[in-house]
C-alpha cells in the first residue's frame, strides 16, 4: 500500500485548496456563524465542482483530501454528513443536490403488511435538522426516509457552524423500495474516517494560525516565536497532526481497497485524531493567550470544529478500547 500521494492526487489537493480558499473564505464562515449568510449557495458550489460525486469507496482518498481542506476551513455546509454518513448508506439517493444525514441507532423497524413502521428517537444526529433525506439503520436493514416524515429538534452545540438534532420517528411508514442494500458496518468506517480527516484539517488550521501569531507577536523586546518553550509546543502540535493525518489517510486507503483492516484502521484514525485535537487545542489556546478565545478571532472556529469531532461517533477512550479488543481477538 503506497503511503504517498501520486501525481494526480497532489494535483487534486492543490485544486481543492485553491477552491476552498476562494469559495469557503473566513469572511463567509463568520457570516454564516453570525446568521447573515446561508450556506446553501456554497453547498451548490461544491456540487458544481463535482465534490459530491465521490460516492464510490474507491474514491475514498480523494474524498479525504476534500474533507481535510473543508475541516481546515470550518466548512458550514452539510458536506461531512452527506458524503461520509448518508452516502455510504444510500449512494443512489444523492441526486439533484440533495443533502443527507445518517441515523445510526435509536430507531426500530417492524413489519406492517407489505410496508415497515419506524419508531424511536435518535440523539445527536449530525445535520438531522437540515438534511433532505435520512438513512436510518435498523435491525431489519437501512431505510431511506424523506426529512418531512420525521420530527427534528435542533440541539444547541458550541460549534456555531454545526447542525445537530434529535430526530423522532413516530410510526413512520416506509415501503420495501426504501430499503437500501448497504452494509452499515462498512458505512460506519467511512463515517469515522471522515470525522478524523475533518479534525486533522481543523488542527492544521489551529497550528497555522498559532504560527502566524507567534511569528509577529512581540514580548520582552523579542518575537514570541523565538522562545524555546513556544517552539516546543509548536513542534508537539506538528508531530501530533502528522501522526493523526497519516492514520486518517491510512483508514481512507483501507476503505478504497476494501482491506480487511478497515475496521481497525477507522478506530485508530478516530482515536488518534481525538488525541491530536486535545493537544493541539490546549497548545493553540496557550500560544494565543486570552486573545484566542474571543469571538473576533478565527481560531475559535477551528478549535470548536476539532473538539466537536471528538464528541461524535465515540471518543478517544471508546475507540482505544475497540482497538485493544480487536488486537486481542486477532493476537496482534
Amino acid at each position: 500500500m503506497l503511503f504517498e500521494f501520486d501525481s494526480d492526487q497532489r494535483l487534486w489537493q492543490r485544486t481543492v485548496r485553491e477552491a476552498v480558499s476562494k469559495e469557503c473564505t473566513p469572511a463567509l464562515v463568520r457570516s454564516v456563524a453570525d446568521g447573515a449568510e446561508d450556506p446553501a449557495s456554497l453547498w451548490r458550489t461544491y456540487g458544481k465542482l463535482g465534490w459530491t460525486e465521490f460516492t464510490d469507496p474507491s474514491d475514498a482518498v480523494e474524498l479525504g483530501i476534500v474533507l481535510e481542506e473543508l475541516g481546515w476551513a470550518a466548512d458550514p455546509t452539510p458536506y461531512l454528513a452527506t458524503m461520509t454518513q448518508f452516502a455510504p448508506l444510500a449512494p443512489t439517493a444523492l441526486e439533484g443536490g440533495r443533502s443527507g444525514a445518517a441515523v445510526f441507532d435509536g430507531v426500530s423497524a417492524r413489519r406492517d403488511g407489505e410496508s415497515w413502521l419506524l419508531d424511536g428517537t435518535a440523539r445527536y444526529v449530525l445535520d438531522g435538522d437540515r438534511a433532505d433525506r435520512l438513512a436510518v439503520i435498523t435491525g431489519p436493514g437501512v431505510f431511506v426516509v424523506p426529512a418531512e416524515e420525521v420530527t427534528a429538534e435542533s440541539v444547541p452545540v458550541f460549534d456555531p457552524l454545526l447542525h445537530v438534532a434529535d430526530v423522532t420517528f413516530a410510526g413512520v411508514r416506509v415501503t420495501e423500495d426504501a430499503r437500501s442494500a448497504a452494509d452499515p458496518e462498512k458505512a460506519r468506517h467511512l463515517a469515522l474516517a471522515g470525522l478524523a480527516m475533518t479534525m486533522v484539517g481543523a488542527c492544521r488550521r489551529i497550528l497555522d494560525l498559532a504560527l502566524e501569531h507567534v511569528r509577529t507577536r512581540r514580548q520582552f523586546d523579542a518575537v514570541v516565536g523565538s522562545f524555546q518553550a513556544v517552539q516546543h509546543k509548536a513542534v508537539d502540535m506538528h508531530v501530533a497532526i502528522e501522526r493523526a493525518r497519516a492514520l486518517a489517510y491510512f483508514s481512507m486507503m483501507t476503505i478504497a481497497a476494501d482491506d480487511p483492516r478497515r475496521r481497525l484502521a477507522a478506530s485508530m484514525a478516530k482515536a488518534s485524531a481525538g488525541e491530536c485535537q486535545a493537544l493541539v487545542f490546549r497548545h493553540g489556546v496557550q500560544l494565543f493567550g486570552a486573545m484566542g478565545t474571543t469571538w473576533e478571532n478565527d481560531l475559535q472556529f477551528a478549535l470548536k470544529r476539532a473538539k466537536a469531532g471528538e464528541l461524535l461517533l465515540g471518543g478517544t477512550a471508546e475507540h482505544r478500547a475497540l482497538i485493544a479488543e480487536e488486537c486481542h481477538a486477532t493476537d496482534l
